[in-house]
């Protein structure tokens, strides 16, 4: 018998995540919503560094966070570790805080540090973490190219065209 999903509590996994020394940047509907986005979603989503440390790092903020593969029946085997993770790229996990999805290599970028690039810091009731910029999200989303995803892609284009509008006012303004 499968265990109740946990309460979404993102704000529990990226502490974890942040605690542990994980390096990643957030993407997905969260990071989405961060820069705006009216789309509620249900799940973290993070892409992790690949490197050894990186991925030992990660095993110890998933084991602490009870993780366990997201719709696997409960009776299949899962090794949690570094090599493991290594093996794999994309795994969605349950945890103590709800759905968190690692993904090494997204849709549509290379990985980490594509995405670190032109990451934002944002702050999250005192965390600091690492989001993904508007126009990595919509190259994620537009490669991922499911119907919800395409759908976002618009509403992030959409929010990108406001932010440029306020920029060029702001510029506008200062005599620049």
């Amino acid at each position: 018998m499968s265990r109740p999903p946990a309460p979404f509590d993102p704000l529990r996994a990226l502490r974890v995540l942040l605690d542990r020394g994980v390096r990643f940047v957030m993407i997905g509907g969260f990071g989405a919503r961060l820069h705006g986005s009216p789309t509620l979603t249900n799940d973290l989503d993070v892409c992790y560094a690949r490197d050894r440390e990186n991925l030992v790092a990660l095993a110890e903020a998933l084991s602490e966070l009870h993780a366990r593969l997201r719709g696997a029946p409960p009776d299949v085997p899962f090794l949690l570790d570094a090599e493991t993770l290594e093996r794999g790229d994309h795994f969605t996990f349950a945890t103590d805080a709800g759905s968190l999805d690692c993904l090494g290599t997204p849709s549509g970028v290379s990985g980490y540090e594509d995405l670190l690039a032109t990451a934002a810091p944002m702050d999250l009731d005192g965390l600091r973490v690492l989001v993904a910029s508007i126009d990595d999200l919509i190259r994620m989303k537009r490669a991922a190219a499911r119907p919800k995803d395409l759908i976002e892609v618009e509403v992030l284009g959409a929010l990108r065209e406001e932010m440029d509008a306020r920029e060029r006012e702001r510029r506008r303004s200062s005599g620049r």
